[in-house]
């Protein structure tokens, strides 16, 4: 099983959580999100270099 497709929708909800709730004033709850965030940018970047042909 391929998991860019889920990490890439994971990355893209939790950076808008991360901005919404940070810009609300929930800087705790969106520091969260942004630790998500940074998280699924390491797994797609991990998962690229492991799987790249060449």
């Amino acid at each position: 099983m391929n998991p860019r497709p889920v990490l890439w929708l994971v990355l893209i909800v939790s950076a808008v959580a991360n901005t919404v709730l940070s810009s609300a004033g929930a800087h705790l709850i969106g520091a969260g999100f942004g630790l998500i965030t940074l998280a699924c940018i390491v797994a797609l970047v991990v998962h690229h270099y492991r799987h790249r042909e060449g």
